[in-house]
C-alpha cells in the first residue's frame, strides 16, 4: 500500500476484482516523489516502508535546516563523505536547492552511482581501496579535512556526527501516524549513521506514540560493540561502522541484533521470494529480525525500514540465491551483554545502555543537538 493508505489487515482481491484507485500526486522535484515509500504489510504483524534511498529523509531534511538557519547559503558548497547512498541524496537536495556538492566517495560509490552525481553537479574524489573498512573511513575523514583547510567557504555536513541529519525523520513520523493504526509499534532498523532510527523513533515517541526501538548491526561494527569480530563477506553498506558515529544515540535503543551476511542474505532472498520485494541486504536483515520479534510479541505492529533498493546488491547476493539460507531455520543466540556476542546471529536487550567505550566520539567530533525547525517547502 502506498503512504496514507489504511493499513489494516484486508482480504486479498481476487484477479476479476478491479483495484481501487488511489489520487496521484504531481511532485514539484523528484526529492519528494523518492522520499515517499510504500509501504507493504508483510504479515498481520509486520508492515515494510520500503525506499528507493531513504536518506532523502536525511539530506534533505538538513539541508532545509541549514538554509533556514543561515548556516549555508544557495551557491555554497556542501561537502561529505559518503558510501554512496547519502552521496546521492545530497547531491539531489543540493539540486533542489541552488546548492553545489561535493563527494569524498568510498570504493563502493560504483560507475552507475557516479555517472548520476556527476551529471547532478556534484564533483566527486574517488578514494583509492582500503585493506580495511576502518581504514577506508578515516581516509576519507582525513581527506574532507584536508579539502576544508584549501576550501574554508566549504561546509562540511558530517552525516556521521550532526544531529541536523535526525530532523528530516519527523516528517516520515508524521506519515506513519496518519497511515498506520494508533497504538504500540516496534521499530526494526539498521542502525548505520543512526539517523533514520534514532530520528523516527525520537519523533514517533514525542507524538505520544509508545515506540520499542530495534537496531540491527553487523559483526566487525564498534558501534555497539562487535569490533573484535570480522565477517569475511560483509558488504552490508550503511548498517555499520568501524568508527565512532556522533548520531548514534544508544539511550534511544531497547533492543540490538548483530547478523552476519548470510543471515542478511536470506532475510533479503526471503523478502523477494515471499512478497516480491527487491530491497537491500540492510532491509534483509531487517526483514529477518523483524519477522523473529513479531513471532515473540504477536498483536503488536512491527515497522520495518527498508531503506533502499537491491539493484546494487544484484550479483553478490541476488544472483547466488541458490545459497541463501531458509529463514524459517535461523534463531539468534540471547544474550546477557556484549561480552556474550557470537555469530552469525545473537540479540540483547540494550534497555537504553551508553555507548561502549570504543564508540564514543572523539573530542572535535561531538555531535550537534537536533534542532527543531520550520522546513522549507
Amino acid at each position: 500500500m502506498r503512504a496514507g493508505a489504511d493499513a489494516r489487515p484486508r482480504t486479498t482481491a481476487g484477479p476479476g476484482t478491479r483495484p481501487r484507485q488511489a489520487a496521484a500526486t504531481v511532485h514539484e522535484h523528484i526529492t519528494d516523489a523518492v522520499k515517499t515509500p510504500d509501504l507493504i504489510r508483510l504479515t498481520a504483524d509486520v508492515v515494510l516502508a520500503r525506499f528507493e534511498t531513504m536518506k532523502v529523509y536525511a539530506a534533505l531534511g538538513a539541508v532545509r535546516s541549514l538554509l533556514r538557519r543561515g548556516r549555508v547559503v544557495p551557491g555554497q558548497t556542501l561537502v561529505d563523505s559518503s558510501s554512496g547512498i547519502y552521496a546521492l541524496a545530497l547531491a539531489m537536495a543540493c539540486h533542489r536547492y541552488g546548492l553545489r556538492c561535493h563527494i569524498v566517495a568510498s570504493t563502493t560509490v560504483d560507475a552507475t552511482m557516479r555517472a548520476q552525481l556527476e551529471i547532478l553537479g556534484a564533483t566527486v574524489d574517488a578514494m583509492p581501496p582500503s585493506q580495511s573498512l576502518r581504514l577506508d573511513q578515516e581516509l576519507r575523514v582525513r581527506h574532507v579535512r584536508r579539502l576544508l583547510a584549501e576550501r574554508p567557504d566549504f561546509h562540511w555536513m558530517r552525516q556521521y556526527h550532526d544531529g541536523v541529519h535526525h530532523e528530516g525523520y519527523r516528517e516520515f513520523a508524521e506519515l506513519l501516524n496518519g497511515a498506520l493504526p494508533q497504538g504500540p509499534l516496534t521499530v526494526v532498523g539498521a542502525v548505520g549513521t543512526g539517523a533514520s532510527t534514532g530520528g523516527l523513533a525520537r519523533a514517533l515517541r514525542e507524538s505520544g506514540r509508545p515506540v520499542r526501538l530495534v537496531g540491527i548491526q553487523p559483526f566487525g561494527s564498534v558501534t555497539f560493540g562487535s569490533e573484535r569480530f570480522e565477517d569475511p563477506e560483509a558488504i552490508i553498506a550503511g548498517i555499520g561502522s568501524s568508527i565512532p558515529f556522533g548520531n548514534v544515540r544508544h539511550e534511544l535503543y531497547d533492543t540490538v541484533h548483530w547478523l552476519d551476511f548470510r543471515h542478511a542474505m536470506a532475510g533479503a532472498v526471503g523478502l523477494l521470494r515471499e512478497h516480491a520485494v527487491f530491497a537491500g541486504l540492510s532491509t534483509g536483515a531487517a526483514h529477518l529480525t523483524a519477522s523473529w520479534e513479531a513471532a515473540r510479541d504477536p498483536g503488536r505492529l512491527h515497522l520495518v525500514l527498508g531503506a533502499d533498493t537491491g539493484h546494487r546488491y544484484a550479483e553478490r547476493v541476488f544472483a547466488r540465491h541458490a545459497e541463501a539460507l531458509d529463514p524459517a531455520g535461523l534463531r539468534p543466540r540471547t544474550i546477557a551483554s556484549p561480552a556474550g556476542l557470537r555469530p552469525p546471529w545473537s540479540v540483547m536487550e540494550w534497555a537504553g545502555r551508553a555507548a561502549p567505550e570504543a564508540a564514543r566520539t572523539v573530542e572535535g567530533d561531538v555531535p550537534s543537538p537536533v534542532p527543531a525547525v520550520e522546513p522549507l517547502p
